[in-house]
């Protein structure tokens, strides 16, 4: 039997999509895939009676499934012209990724009235702030884990390609343990220095980590934060409450 009017949401990235059906803010199921995107997303339809659908895309969508989102689904694209419920502050809002600005607004949900630091740590590692008036101020880019050893890789004649692995000593003692910690290391040095000036800034700070790195920074940061990793589908289904 269809479980009660549901929500629909969905994450396009580059390598992958997302999508979950929601009741309320409960995620009744998830899936993810990277082919045969409508019949995916007709199973879902099929399993739960679905009220509205929102999509948001930062990778490419194949021609077919987009007609299929817009004309079969009827589903709203997340654009910097969606109501969405924090005030949006950047200062260029049609450039802003979609998935960034659906990740503040999940962290107004699952911390409403604080002030946050979103770190998304996947193909590269964002950094969103919003406070708890509700004001999403905007953040930085910087390249993730695997791009920095890909490109020390690629932009230079003699050093080699290295697999991401835990750091066991930050000093490096050959080669490829020498490009490994200057990356991984690096990048947890980077977020702590993020974490580091939020909290002398704003006080008080949840620290929200989402992304396909972040059990390693989980791991290797000294600090409390907090993984979340339906972030930007809970900013989703807060969204198209509004819409």
């Amino acid at each position: 039997m269809p479980d009660k009017e549901t929500n629909l949401v969905i994450d396009i990235g580059n390598t992958r999509t997302k999508a979950a059906v929601f009741e309320g803010e409960k995620i009744l199921e998830k899936i993810f895939f990277s082919s045969d995107s409508i019949s995916k997303i007709k199973e879902l339809q099929t399993n739960h009676s679905i009220k509205k659908s929102i999509y948001l895309a930062t990778g490419k969508i194949e021609p077919a499934f987009g007609k299929f989102l817009k004309e079969d689904l009827k589903a709203i694209e997340l654009s910097h012209k969606t109501k969405v419920p924090v005030q949006n502050k950047y200062g260029t809002p049609a450039t802003l990724g979609r998935d960034r600005l659906a990740a503040v607004v999940g962290a107004q949900a699952f911390f409403p009235n604080s002030n946050c630091l979103v770190i998304d740590a996947g193909t590269c590692i964002t950094y969103d702030w919003l406070t708890a008036e509700g004001d999403y101020l905007g953040g930085n880019i910087a390249p993730g884990i695997t791009m920095r050893l890909e490109a020390m890789n690629h932009f230079t004649a003699r050093l080699p390609l290295v697999e991401k692995a835990d750091i066991e000593n930050p000093i490096g003692k050959s080669t490829e343990l020498a490009l490994r910690n200057g990356a991984l290391w690096g990048a947890v040095q980077e977020v702590d220095g993020y974490i580091l000036w939020g909290r002398k800034n704003f006080g008080q700070l949840k620290v929200i980590f989402t992304g396909g790195d972040t059990n390693f920074f989980v791991k290797h940061l000294k600090r409390r934060i907090f993984a979340r990793p339906n972030i930007v589908l809970a900013g989703l289904n807060k969204i198209i409450a509004l819409n």
